[in-house]
């Protein structure tokens, strides 16, 4: 699967890293592809317990790779299928948040079941600002986690939010300090491993039993609102925008 995603398994916990550090972490068609793949290929398994999702060198993921955008949308992209099998995984999936969290970066952690951040950890949705709109479920979710005022807040303002915010709000689960949240999300895995699998798989179904068809009915109204918000004009002038602040600076 490449090296933008990397793969380690040790007493029953697959631990998954994306690995594009030059882009931060950044998620192009490709490292979305080998997180299907990766997700996939776990469910179902009978050896393994526990997921840690972490990006590498301590920054967690600035979100889709504005590149990827240029090109016309599929009817089902990359990142969609993604979020379709992390959402399918039958067991805990813990994420371990360092640096940064954006766009995308945030959606994902919607579907895991841990979130553990370090204190100096950024989130963001920027959707709006782009001229986009909320993916993934986020619409139906981030609500569910946080309630409908706070999630307005995080949506339409497109403003960065702090660890210490998320936790407050119910949205990650433990704030650790900077450099040490895979270590915490090793230790809940460690416990997971313990656990009677049958137990684990079960339990997992059961919390995501009156939500998974709501989900799926949002993922595809979602997407369909996603593309044409996408090829909007008010869209691709913030790309046009970006894509030149970027030129500037490198």
């Amino acid at each position: 699967m490449g090296d933008t995603v990397l793969l380690s398994e040790q007493d029953k916990v697959l631990t998954i890293t994306i690995n594009r550090p030059e882009r931060r972490n950044a998620l192009d068609f490709a490292t979305y592809n080998a997180l299907t793949g990766a997700f996939k290929a776990a469910t179902g398994r009978n050896d393994l317990h526990a997921i840690i999702l972490q990006g590498a060198q301590q920054y967690f993921t600035a979100g889709n790779d504005l590149r990827d955008f240029q090109q016309k949308p599929e009817d089902e992209s990359p990142g969609l299928r993604f979020l379709k099998a992390l959402a399918a995984t039958d067991i805990p999936v813990i994420a371990a948040v360092e640096g940064a969290a954006i766009g995308i970066g945030v959606t994902l952690l919607m579907h895991c079941d841990f979130v553990i951040a370090a204190s100096n950890t950024t989130f963001r949705i920027p959707f709006v600002p782009l001229g986009l709109c909320p993916e993934g479920s986020s619409s139906v979710l981030l609500a569910k986690y946080v309630g409908i005022r706070k999630a307005n807040e995080w949506l339409y303002s497109g403003k960065p939010f702090s660890a210490n915010e998320a936790l407050d709000c119910g949205f990650i689960n433990t704030v650790t300090e900077p450099g040490e949240s895979l270590a915490t999300a090793m230790e809940i895995a460690n416990n997971m491993a313990k656990q009677s699998l049958l137990s684990l798989k079960t339990t997992k179904s059961l919390l995501k039993r009156t939500l998974t068809p709501l989900i799926t009915e949002t993922f595809n109204i979602e997407r369909e609102a996603f593309i044409a918000c996408l090829n909007s004009p008010e869209a691709q002038a913030a790309f046009k925008q970006f894509f030149t602040k970027e030129k500037s600076i490198s």
